[in-house]
């Protein structure tokens, strides 16, 4: 026989081998299946760590409590490039309304307090610090009536508005009586007022737009009514006064009627208000009522209180002649009547006006229609030109009251107003949302709680997180990037939802340290090679409280490029998996940032 025999020990040796190669395999695949059987490894494996590791410990990193008494300064994490402090006279800066470059422009039409951005070369690229002994703002809604004065130390208002009982301090606590100029007597009695007027208690009023805001003590005290106003007044001489509504928990923006378009669409507001807000409503043909106008809903209500209503009382208080006073309120009656607002109250210093929910036939008045705007979309307003004309009328949507309209289909994807956006869209993206809400409350248990007050949407979308979130512990500031393909922050107004158009190139109409959770979806692949990165991020950081979150979603890339850069800003962060598994390309990036202050020694 050719060829080699195996001799009885190599008979021996194969065999050995063979039952060993066949007790490995056994034991791997009994091992394996019960891999698969424990349902680590499928499509829900996200779902299952969250179930398992979320009773604090899927981020052991990360810490989502306030820790009210810390101090000093945390080290930075390790990481190719660390962002140093600012100094310490930044702490409240704001880089679109910085006052040393509004002292630039021209005084005219309050063009010096609009928006005015650093150039590329002229941006900080630094972190902004918080002021010594910065705490946790109260949680609501203690945080109504108390700020400390740690966060926002500035008394001059104290002093300013001593005898209208803005504002007090008691120790180490600014205390807010509720008072205002227009209300000495407290907010409540004067809302009790308004409605027994305007229906204030039924759900119809949702939406509130206050100009010249002060500490927003009428945007406070609204919330007890359920009415979400969205508050603004500029950085002027009344120190810090946007800044002390937002450390109370109360939504506001900087911002002035000057000779920029407000930054919300058509038809957004159920009632407008003014009190004392000294802002010349009867000047320039009628332009900042005609930009009210374009705001305000169909059947929303205009309340002016303060001059020159009841100008026969107090002219001579305001130091105007009796003729003067008494023009300036005669050709606001004009406006107003041009504009198709009745006039249905008026007592001692209030004046309120509504707007016609069909007012074709009033528009078509001689000399109205020849004040028609021309502008195609009245919805497209960022950076736009104010103009003296009338945004022409459509016809009133049939909103439903309040809660109710917060899940109903909006009027404006019934009328096929926003292209792309139908019911099914809408349904579908409320579902969606409902579940990554879901997702993000059971990676931070405190998400829903009085833990996050001041909540901020970076690409809102159609409002699904916000409304998700709904309760009276929180509100959202819903923000729709002025790039976007779609304009839907029409839609999140007629959900009884807030927001504003922005760019995110640019900082945000804030002071610093005004929102304890931020969050973004899909923003960083929306700005790619439209801005720098880190500079939206550093924004992030200036608009972010210290031991505030930050919840990102996007593409694993691109999130894999902001963790490198927030590793170097004294964020904490975690990358987790999308809810439907590995195999998804979007991630989530959860972030906390530090709490540290700035510090004279810091800056030497």
């Amino acid at each position: 026989m050719r060829g080699s025999r195996m001799n009885p020990g190599d008979r021996r040796t194969r065999s050995t081998m063979t039952i060993v190669i066949v007790m490995g395999l056994s034991c791997f695949f009994y091992i394996l299946g019960a891999w698969q059987k424990s349902g680590t490894g499928r499509g829900d494996s996200i779902a299952l760590r969250v179930n398992q590791e979320t009773d604090c410990t899927i981020l052991p990193n990360l810490h989502f409590e306030t820790h009210h008494t810390i101090s000093g300064t945390n080290p930075l994490i390790m990481s190719n490039k660390m962002i140093e402090p600012c100094h310490i006279r930044y702490s409240d800066y704001t880089p679109c309304q910085d006052q040393d470059r509004a002292m630039t422009f021209p005084r005219e039409n309050m063009t010096y307090r609009e928006r005015h951005c650093p150039v590329e070369n002229e941006k900080l690229h630094c972190l902004i610090p918080a002021p010594k002994g910065y705490v946790t703002p109260f949680s609501w809604p203690k945080s109504r009536d108390y700020v400390p004065y740690a966060n926002a130390p500035y008394k001059s208002l104290i002093v300013e508005k001593a005898v209208q009982n803005w504002i007090q301090y008691q120790g180490d606590v600014f205390k807010f009586p509720g008072g205002g100029t227009m209300f000495p007597n407290g907010a409540n009695a004067y809302l009790d007022e308004l409605a027994s007027v305007i229906p204030l208690a039924d759900g119809t009023i949702r939406t509130a737009l206050d100009t010249g805001c002060g500490v927003a003590s009428f945007g406070a005290y609204l919330m007890d009514r359920n009415i979400l106003t969205m508050s603004f007044a500029p950085r002027d001489s009344h120190e810090a006064q946007v800044q002390f509504a937002l450390e109370r928990g109360v939504p506001a923006v900087i911002g002035v009627l000057g000779t920029i378009k407000l930054p919300y669409p058509s038809r957004s507001f159920d009632m407008a208000h003014c009190s004392r807000c000294l802002i010349p409503w009867e000047s320039n043909g009628g332009m900042y009522m005609m930009e009210v106008d374009r705001v305000l809903r169909p059947g929303g209500y205009w309340i002016l209180s303060g001059p020159p209503i009841n100008w026969k009382k107090y002219y001579q208080s305001w130091k105007r002649s009796k003729q003067d006073a008494e023009e300036d309120q005669h050709i606001i009656e004009n406006i107003a009547e041009m504009l198709c607002w009745d006039k249905i109250y008026e007592k001692d210093d209030i004046a309120i006006w509504q707007k016609q929910r069909n007012s074709y036939s009033c528009h078509q008045k001689d000399g109205h229609a020849s004040k028609m705007c021309k502008v195609q979309d009245a919805d497209d307003v960022w950076y736009k030109k104010m103009e003296s004309c009338v945004t022409p009328p459509v016809e009133a949507a049939q909103l439903k009251k309040f809660p109710d309209r917060l899940s109903a289909i909006p009027p404006r994807i019934l009328e096929g107003q926003v292209p792309g956006i139908t019911e099914e869209v809408y349904e579908e993206d409320n579902k969606l949302w409902k579940k990554h809400v879901n997702t993000y409350k059971r990676v931070n248990k405190l998400i829903g709680s009085s833990r996050y007050r001041n909540i901020m949407d970076m690409n809102a979308g159609l409002g699904s997180f916000a409304a998700t979130l709904h309760s009276p512990m929180s509100w959202v500031m819903n923000v729709v990037p002025s790039i976007s393909e779609r304009n839907t922050l029409g839609i999140i107004y007629d959900r009884g939802l807030i927001g504003i158009y922005h760019d995110w190139c640019e900082a945000f109409s804030t002071y610093p340290r005004t929102y304890d959770l931020i969050h973004g979806n899909g923003i960083f692949s929306l700005y790619q090679n439209k801005c720098d990165a880190e500079d939206i991020l550093l924004e992030m950081d200036r608009i972010l409280r210290p031991e505030g979150a930050v919840i990102l979603r996007d593409s694993a890339d691109v999130l894999n490029k902001v963790r490198s850069m927030v590793a170097g800003m004294r964020w904490k962060s975690k990358l987790l998996d999308h809810e439907d598994g590995p195999h998804v390309p979007e991630k989530i990036l959860i972030s906390v940032k530090e709490y540290w202050v700035g510090s004279e020694e810091q800056n030497s």
